[in-house]
């Protein structure tokens, strides 16, 4: 409505200047103007007449251009035809008149008219850019000024008018300055100190505001970069930074990454990183790291047991001008892993050990270690084999190998002793110390026969100095407590005064043990020679065992059979039965027979002895002459002189028998009798017999009757004498078995052992020993009985052939190296 009046006194004004300036009508309209809007009755401002405008014609004058304003053909007013921008039409020129020709036709006349557009507040202040960056440095001064271009406002006049302001800001304001020549200046002032590590940019709106009502803004953003400047050093994520690595990492395992940051920027944020050891001081080599990624990296070996702990230090160095370097500090702490083995040293070895030493004698000093540490370094030891030493901890890491059972070289003389050690990692490592422990000897042992009693058969006749058998004692001790000397302790033959010791026969040698005769030996002078040998070894003190020998005398056939004298102790004549032997013509014996005595009547006995035993003292008698078909005949065991048949006168008055005696030794020896028997008539011989009889009770000697008593007495004989060729033959055959085993038995000249009473064959020949203890008396005619056997306790074969082969006694096996004698200990 405003804008309306306003035109209307505008165009009265126009009129009035029109009438007054000699036919130019001026208008004034505001631009922007809606179309149609009337700028001016310009048919009655020209003095027309209603519809005149119409018929003659009333009409703008192109010139050249568009005119935003045109004539209303009806009414003849002049109307806004299109948009009117002042801003387009003159730009910042004012006043903005629009000069326009109106033409009248009928007649031809032209107007002048002038449409004066009039600015409004159309226009908002405008800035060259809607962001202006602007770049200052961090460390520019406080009241720095930085000049701002302002803004611009298309309108004219107070529209035009501008005044700024600036966003809150504590580092920022505006400083708005005018000239002499009324032009402004504006600058941005720097408050505060610039941080650009706090804030790198800043972002501002700056206000331009018109001075139209309603008045218009413009603005634009001012971006503030700040410029960096090399301030700030390097800072770490951490100032130190810990790690952990097993020692058998790999070369090259990836340590640990650090980081570095610069609050700065460009070049100056650009970070190289460098390394070094602090400790230990050779560490340098053993990590490295990258210049520009901070990654380190394992160079060298670790190893736990020679560095537990590396401290590295870290250097960050900005590009910067002058540079500045940030610094931190790496731990590395190195983990053990069970890559060392328990080791063991034996400090101190006191070898040999005695086998008297006591339990719980320490032997060896030991060391274990492991380097290690934790359970990895915590070791367990064990002596092999557990027995008989054993493991006693003193302290840590050090043992004792002690005794832990008594000893006996005897039985064990080196001991080969591993001390075992087991460390605690997973898995276990394992290590082990050889010892090689000797066992001293001590006298403890005494010198032991392999038999507590040897028996030693020897022939008689044998030659002085002949070995007759080995003895041999075993001490297991060594050296000088196991050497061992022989010696014949006691023992004897004979009783009484004939008693001699058993070392005028026998002699051992001291250092073999061998057994030697030193005279030659007669069976029928000593049978049986027992006594006791000592063997004592050179220990301190002295140990001694004993053994019993038995020395069996083989008999020889080395006598012959002897006639026995007649028993009345003379020559004369000798009753039926018995025959004499005289003394001045010895093997001559005469006897009485009478005629007409019956077959085998005894009319006399041949006695004979030999001095020898066993078969070689078992007499045959044998008839030499007169041979054939004689009136008598001898008993072949008994002697005894029979008829064969009966006797006859054809006869003759006497009879000469030729009777040979032999024994059964081989060779054999034999002894010869010549028995004269006279022919008598039975009254003769009855006083012969009678007067023989009485003789021999004269001189103590019974006789025996020519008859009953006499056959009585040959009877008994005769049945033991069968017995005992029985019972001989049946030990012959057994000693003839044995024999034939000795000659394969490796031992044969010693025998010796417990057992049951055994006959045992002294010589091939078929001589028979028994024992004292268990006699046989075996009666040859009416002589003394004899003890030619003989019994003891044996188990084992008879003695080898070639001793019997050579008629003497030889040398002996060795005997067994094991003994079961009795020890005894010497006094000093």
């Amino acid at each position: 409505m405003v804008v309306c009046v306003r035109a209307v006194v505008r165009v009265l004004v126009l009129q009035a200047a029109w009438a007054l300036g000699g036919g130019q009508v001026r208008y004034s309209v505001p631009e922007e103007a809606k179309g149609g809007t009337v700028v001016g009755r310009l048919a009655q401002d020209l003095g027309l007449e209603a519809g005149e405008a119409e018929a003659r014609r009333l009409r703008l004058v192109a010139q050249g251009r568009r005119a935003s304003v045109e004539v209303s053909g009806a009414s003849g007013a002049l109307v806004v035809s299109s948009r009117l921008d002042r801003e387009e039409l003159c730009g910042k020129s004012a006043p903005c008149a629009l000069r326009l020709e109106v033409l009248l036709e009928r007649p031809l006349r032209v107007f002048h008219v002038e449409v004066e557009v009039t600015d409004i507040n159309d226009n908002v202040p405008l800035f060259p850019a809607s962001v202006v960056n602007l770049s200052l440095s961090e460390n520019s001064p406080p009241d720095s000024r930085f000049p701002l271009e302002g803004a611009s406002d298309a309108d004219i006049g107070a529209n035009a008018q501008l005044s700024y302001t600036l966003s809150p800001s504590e580092h920022f304001a505006l400083d708005l300055q005018k000239s002499e020549d009324d032009t402004e200046s504006l600058f941005l002032v720097l408050r505060r100190p610039l941080d650009r590590e706090s804030l790198a940019e800043h972002r501002l709106v700056l206000t331009a505001i018109d001075g139209g009502r309603p008045s218009l803004t413009g603005t634009v953003e001012l971006l503030v970069s700040v410029l960096d400047v090399n301030d700030n050093v390097p800072q770490f994520d951490q100032s130190v930074y810990k790690v952990r690595l097993p020692e058998n990492s790999e070369r090259g395992s990836f340590v640990l990454r650090v980081n570095a940051t610069d609050l700065d920027d460009g070049s100056n944020k650009n970070i190289s990183y460098s390394l070094q050891s602090l400790f230990p001081q050779d560490g340098r080599d053993m990590f490295e790291i990258h210049k520009t990624s901070g990654e380190i990296h394992l160079r060298g070996s670790l190893d736990f047991e020679d560095v537990r702990l590396y401290r590295l230090q870290v250097d960050a160095k900005d590009m910067g001008n002058p540079p500045l370097s940030g610094h931190c500090k790496v731990v590395v702490e190195v983990l053990d892993v069970n890559d060392n083995a328990p080791e063991v040293w034996v400090t101190s070895l006191s070898v040999p050990v005695p086998e008297d030493a006591s339990v719980g004698t320490v032997v060896a000093l030991l060391s274990v270690s492991d380097r290690d540490s934790g359970a990895n370094g915590r070791v367990r030891c064990a002596v092999w084999p557990p027995a008989p030493f054993g493991l006693v901890a003193t302290f840590a890491g050090s043992y004792s190998l002690v005794l832990r059972e008594a000893l006996d070289r005897e039985r064990v003389s080196e001991y080969e002793v591993e001390v075992r050690a087991e460390d605690g990692g997973a898995p276990p490592l394992r290590a082990s110390r050889g010892l090689r422990v000797p066992v001293s000897d001590v006298n403890d042992n005494a010198p032991a026969f392999a038999q507590a009693v040897y028996t030693v058969l020897a022939r008689e006749n044998n030659a002085a100095g002949a070995e007759l058998a080995r003895l041999w004692a075993r001490d297991p001790d060594e050296a000088g407590n196991g050497r061992v000397s022989y010696s014949v302790a006691e023992g004897g033959a004979g009783s009484g005064a004939g008693w001699r010791p058993a070392s005028s026969y026998v002699s051992v040698d001291a250092e073999s043990g061998r057994l030697w005769a030193l005279r030659p030996l007669d069976y029928e002078e000593l049978q049986v020679l027992q006594f006791e040998v000592r063997a004592v070894d050179a220990g301190e003190p002295p140990l001694c065992g004993n053994a019993t020998v038995q020395l069996f005398v083989v008999d020889e056939n080395d006598n012959a059979p002897a006639l026995l004298p007649p028993a009345g102790g003379g020559p004369g004549p000798w009753a039926a039965g018995e025959a004499s032997a005289s003394a001045s013509a010895p093997g001559s014996l005469w006897a009485w027979a009478a005629w007409g005595a019956p077959a085998g009547q005894v009319v006399a006995k041949i006695r004979a002895v030999d001095a020898d035993s066993g078969y070689n003292a078992w007499l045959r008698y044998e008839l030499w002459e007169p041979r054939g078909k004689g009136p008598f005949r001898v008993g072949l065991y008994s002697g005894e002189v029979s008829t064969a048949r009966a006797l006859e006168e054809a006869d003759g008055p006497r009879q000469r028998l030729l009777i040979v005696v032999r024994d059964h030794g081989e060779p054999s020896r034999s002894a010869t009798a010549t028995l004269s028997v006279s022919l008598v008539e039975g009254a003769e011989a009855a006083l012969s017999a009678a007067a023989a009889g009485a003789g021999a009770s004269s001189s103590g000697a019974g006789l025996r009757p020519a008859e009953g008593g006499a056959a009585a007495a040959a009877a008994a004989t005769n049945v033991w004498l069968v017995v005992a060729i029985c019972a001989v033959s049946s030990l012959f055959l057994l000693a003839v078995v044995l024999y034939g085993a000795s000659r394969w038995a490796p031992r044969a000249a010693v025998l010796a052992g417990p057992g049951p009473a055994t006959l045992v064959c002294a010589s091939e020949v078929g001589s028979w020993s028994y024992s004292q203890r268990q006699s046989r008396s075996l009666c040859v005619a009416d002589g003394a009985g004899k003890s030619d056997l003989m019994v003891f306790s044996l188990n084992c074969p008879p003695p080898p052939g070639p001793a019997a082969e050579n008629g003497s006694a030889e040398k002996g096996p060795s005997l067994s190296p094991y003994s079961s004698g009795t020890g005894c200990r010497l006094s000093e």
